[in-house]
């Protein structure tokens, strides 16, 4: 059965989205590949907003492990969002598409402050909002800032762009013989632990009834397809 299409989404990509083939850090390539896709997706229609993580540079829980402090440790992880963000913005910009960058931790010299009404305002002129530094606050990751942002901006559905092509019942780099789900419930997601999104996040879009749509963004392509209904993807919704 084919999936139903959406108007206004928020995309969420993790920091290593924009690695590419290095071990570290931002890859230009890979970075300008990824605005082609979200250019094309935004040529089709689409109303567009995006937040993208850090764990390219900074992973806050890794180095809480290591002894940091858990809330420094969470700012600076903020911080190498924000990095992430404005390499984004200029590969879009690049490609002529108009885009807006807004931070939870005010950074005026480089990026607007998150103000809801003006970035609605944005998405409603077309541009594409870039949204860093996740909710401003220390214990929350980037999936719950996604969830938070999709919901604030009266998204149809957040998609989350991964290196696997939708949800499994166990991990498919792992086993084999793992079983990609074609459409699974949020409380399933919950109660098996599937690891989608961090339980907040999962919780956050089924209270708002936000449907949350898991493909593969390395696969040139396919976030157009995906946008349109087809391509191999999972939806996790209501049962």
């Amino acid at each position: 059965m084919p999936r139903p299409t959406f108007k206004r989404i928020l995309l969420k990509l993790s920091g290593e989205a924009l690695m590419g083939a290095e071990p570290f850090g931002i890859d230009p390539a890979t970075t300008a590949g990824l605005a082609g896709e979200i250019r094309l997706a935004k040529e089709a229609g689409f109303e567009l907003c995006l937040v993208v993580g850090g764990g390219n540079i900074f992973r806050g829980l890794a180095a809480a492990a290591k002894g940091f402090d858990r809330a420094n440790a969470d700012y600076m992880g903020m911080l190498a969002t924000v990095m992430n963000a404005l390499a984004l913005q200029n590969a879009l910009e690049k490609q002529g598409v108009d885009t807006r960058v807004q931070s939870a931790i005010p950074m005026a010299s480089v990026s607007e402050p998150y103000i809801r009404r003006r970035a609605i305002r944005h998405m409603e002129k077309g541009r594409i909002v870039i949204f860093a530094a996740g909710t401003g606050n220390p214990f929350f990751t980037t999936d719950t800032a996604a969830a938070l942002r999709a919901a604030e901006m009266g998204c149809n559905a957040l998609f989350k762009g991964t290196s696997v092509d939708g949800v499994y019942d166990s991990d498919p780099k792992r086993n084999p013989g793992a079983v990609r789900y074609e459409s699974i419930g949020f409380d399933r997601v919950l109660n098996d632990n599937l690891k989608v999104m961090d339980a907040a996040a999962v919780a956050l879009c089924r209270d708002n009834a936000i449907p949350i749509v898991v493909f593969n963004i390395r696969e040139p392509g396919n976030l157009a397809r995906v946008l349109a209904g087809e391509g191999v993807a999972t939806m996790v919704g209501g049962e």
